[in-house]
């Protein structure tokens, strides 16, 4: 189990970077600059934050995974990912869209894009880990 958490962990947080870097800093970028009076300005983002964050996050998916999702499947996989990304997204999403004035269409990038990252992380996981 140990070696399948911590390989698992690995490729998550690598292919949550990457796909954050496109979601973020290229697809969104202009949605952002909508923004500014909300968000940090770049050179004040707390960059090592949001790697722990990023890695604290992939290391949950992926125990929640080894742990709790049997068959070790692609299929079950995916739709685990799938399922992970509805719950976080929606709330990352149109949970924020609630409560601060953002674009809408950043909201719905938010909740895709979260949805996106999950599904292939799923797929990722189900490709490593297997019965």
């Amino acid at each position: 189990m140990l070696k399948n958490l911590g390989v698992g962990t690995l490729a998550v947080f690598v292919l949550w970077e990457v796909l954050d870097f496109v979601l973020h800093g290229i697809v969104l970028a202009g949605l952002y600059s909508q923004t500014g009076s909300l968000m940090r300005p770049p050179e004040e983002v707390k960059m090592i934050l949001l790697v722990a964050v990023v890695f604290i996050s992939a290391f949950a998916f992926t125990y929640i995974y080894v742990r709790f999702v049997q068959p070790h499947t692609v299929q079950r996989a995916i739709q685990y990912g799938l399922m992970f990304g509805v719950a976080v997204g929606v709330g990352m999403g149109y949970g924020t869209y609630a409560t601060q004035p953002i674009p809408y269409m950043l909201a719905l990038g938010w909740f895709l894009g979260t949805i996106i990252e999950a599904v292939l992380a799923g797929l990722l996981l189900g490709l490593i880990i297997r019965d």
